[in-house]
């Protein structure tokens, strides 16, 4: 039997590529944007450190979970950001020999520079989508982001 020539259908991407490939668009926007406000240091692995909710008052290996990362890669992501400024750590308050991050005065000017970049990207998105759709997007997201199926 001979083959057939025409393409096969595509499919419709998974929930995982609609989702992602916005992501990878914002983390590319938030780098280029922060570089060229004076943070040219920072990199797309800091973003994992520096994100939402940021580091301020967490332990390392809390970060490295919410980034689905090794203790050690983060460790490292750390020790990289308190040398260009960005954190500091240290002691816990609690006496058990670990340590917490804080952000440096510089820390919460990129993170401050990270949230004007971000409603700056809600004012586009809803400009594309129109309002009344991304306001309904961001809703279904919300509604995600509080259920145990993504923690």
């Amino acid at each position: 039997m001979p083959q057939s020539t025409e393409d096969p259908p595509k499919k419709p991407p998974l929930i995982g590529a609609l989702l992602r490939v916005p992501a990878l668009a914002i983390h590319r926007k938030l780098i280029r944007e922060l570089r060229a406000s004076g943070f040219e240091d920072l990199s797309p692995p800091h973003m994992a450190v520096i994100q939402y909710p940021g580091p301020d008052g967490l332990r390392p290996s809390a970060l490295a979970e919410r980034a689905v990362m090794s203790k050690q890669a983060m460790n490292q992501l750390l020790k990289t950001l308190e040398a260009m400024g960005y954190i500091t750590r240290s002691a816990a308050p609690d006496e058990s020999g670990g340590t917490i991050v804080h952000f440096t005065d510089r820390g919460r000017a990129a993170y401050q520079k990270m949230a004007d970049i971000l409603l700056d990207v809600e004012r586009e998105w809803a400009e594309e989508l129109g309002q009344k759709r991304f306001t309904e997007l961001k809703t279904l997201l919300g509604d995600l982001w509080d259920t145990p199926l993504i923690r």
